[in-house]
């Protein structure tokens, strides 16, 4: 399957982070928070800006699984702060290519969000899966992250829920 390095991303990333959001968003419509027309609508420099405000800082933070020497990133998850969850990390956006899922990319992105999270003093980090991918649960169960027992409105479809999974750092 090759190599990678995961790294936070630069406004180098750009381009290939807005290759990533629209593979994301043709890939699993339903795992993220805007319509892949919506993110194909998007000028560049809209997602050059929004790689800057990510690049840096305690509020807001996005990393990539890169193969190196130009190619396409293969994985992606971000990090953020929300009022409403003081003292956590929300993860976000968590996507990794179907050619490299089932292997190490989303531990490795996982640990990335989780070292950030440590390196500004929160303690915990929560996600939201849409109920019934039994295996995004799975996979996050095996990184240590456990169902609150907590289940939410899909923030986007009114008819799909989501269940909370949060983890201790």
């Amino acid at each position: 399957m090759g190599s990678w390095t995961v790294h936070r991303v630069t406004p180098d990333d750009a381009a290939r982070m807005r290759a990533l959001r629209l593979e994301m968003l043709a890939d699993s419509p339903l795992a993220f928070l805007e319509t892949l027309a919506d993110a194909a609508a998007r000028p560049h420099e809209a997602y050059r800006q929004r790689i800057v405000q990510a690049s840096a800082g305690d509020s807001i933070a996005n990393f990539v699984a890169d193969p190196g020497h130009g190619g396409r990133l293969i994985g992606h998850a971000g990090g953020t702060v929300a009022p409403e969850f003081p003292g956590e990390t929300v993860i976000f956006a968590v996507y990794v290519t179907p050619a490299h899922r089932g292997g190490k990319v989303l531990a490795e992105l996982i640990e990335a969000v989780n070292e950030w999270t440590r390196a500004a003093g929160r303690k915990r980090a929560l996600l939201e899966v849409v109920v019934g991918n039994d295996r995004a649960v799975r996979a996050y169960e095996k990184l240590g992250f456990t169902d609150t027992g907590e289940r939410v409105p899909h923030p986007v479809i009114p008819t799909l829920t989501e269940l909370r999974m949060r983890r201790s750092l």
